[in-house]
């Protein structure tokens, strides 16, 4: 079944860095696209970045533009988000996802906590 495991959050102080990692199993990676949500607390889940299926085209929301970068290594069946200068408003609970289009299920992983402060 598809699994996706997350890892790389912590505690960070404001201007720090994280990387995020997303291990995926149970599908064929290297053909769907990926992508990194977050929640902060008492808010809705976000989209923060997507990356294509071969890594060459990504997106990014307007907020992490500029200091995310979303990677991936298909020989890993891992990807990656790279966050810079992090700031208190990116403290949240980040999920890694694979969608899908409908009728299709997508997953979610089960998240992992960034918090932002000092």
């Amino acid at each position: 079944q598809v699994q996706l495991v997350e890892s790389g959050g912590g505690l960070v102080q404001p201007g720090g860095s994280l990387r995020l990692s997303c291990v995926a199993s149970g599908f064929a990676f290297s053909s769907d696209a990926m992508a990194w949500f977050r929640q902060p607390p008492g808010k809705e889940r976000e989209l923060v970045a997507s990356i294509s299926y071969s890594g060459v085209s990504t997106s990014y929301a307007d907020s992490v533009k500029d200091r995310f970068t979303i990677s991936r290594d298909n020989a890993k069946n891992t990807v990656y988000l790279q966050m810079e200068n992090l700031q208190p408003e990116d403290t949240a609970v980040y999920y890694c996802h694979l969608p899908r289009d409908h009728p299709l299920p997508s997953y979610w992983g089960q998240g992992t906590q960034v918090t932002v402060s000092s």
